[in-house]
């Protein structure tokens, strides 16, 4: 089930290719995870930290680097972040947009 946090993000800002046309997929399985987010042209994972995140940190960094492994950038957002601050969060994704291009 999606947290309200993924359903505001994926409604304002994901989906109908509505992030510079890229297609964002949602609960997308790759090397044995099921990420909240993933775009595979931009090499972007999405995950969207809920509350039960805080006591698994260390699980979230191996899974981060072994991601990193595959060739993707994982960007880790609070659902506070989310609900509270979605411009912020935008601001973060056009950053990393930003750099994709740039390095091109």
């Amino acid at each position: 089930n999606s947290t309200l946090g993924e359903i505001m993000l994926w409604k304002r800002v994901l989906r109908a290719k509505n992030f510079h046309v890229y297609q964002f997929n949602r609960q997308f399985i790759i090397a044995n995870y099921i990420v909240d987010f993933i775009c595979r042209k931009l090499k972007l994972i999405i995950e969207i930290d809920g509350y039960s995140h805080q006591f698994k940190h260390h699980k979230d960094v191996i899974r981060d680097k072994e991601l990193a492994k595959l060739g993707y950038t994982t960007l880790r957002f609070t659902e506070a972040e989310i609900k509270h601050d979605l411009d912020g969060v935008v601001w973060r994704l056009e950053k990393f947009y930003e750099n994709i291009m740039n390095a091109e």
